[in-house]
């Protein structure tokens, strides 16, 4: 059999025996199935579904009130987070999320320390402020 192979970006022909064939085969059939269920998990969500159907409880067992408040909590800091810029949202989320460092973040976003640190700093105080005028509970 022909199989044909990618080598240094350039399309070999080799001629193989009908066993590695069809090892090549399966081996393309498992890492396409893999990256469709990497594609289909991205996010957990079909995951974090599938416990809610079968535990008949939320992620880690939260109740319908608590779900709600911490989805109206989360509308809440979207909203802070969309009085920002776009440079800023996206330092910010890469500083608290990503845990980045602010020179690394300057390496990425293509701008200084300074402005990395500026930029997370203004959206620092804008939380700030809203949590200084979110009513306790």
């Amino acid at each position: 059999m022909e199989v044909t192979i990618n080598y240094n970006g350039q399309a070999v022909a080799v001629e193989v025996t009908l066993e590695v064939y069809e090892f090549l085969d399966r081996a393309d059939h498992k890492a396409e199935n893999l990256s469709h269920e990497q594609r289909r998990h991205w996010d957990g969500r079909e995951f974090d579904e599938y416990i809610v159907a079968t535990e008949g409880v939320g992620i880690y067992g939260e109740t319908p009130e608590e779900y709600l408040c911490r989805m109206e909590t989360l509308g809440e800091l979207m909203a802070v987070l969309d009085t920002c810029t776009e440079a800023q949202r996206r330092r910010f989320l890469l500083y608290a999320l990503d845990g980045l460092t602010l020179a690394e973040i300057g390496t990425v976003c293509s701008c200084s320390k300074v402005s990395v640190y500026e930029s997370i700093d203004a959206v620092r105080k804008k939380f700030l402020k809203f949590f200084a005028n979110y009513p306790n509970e």
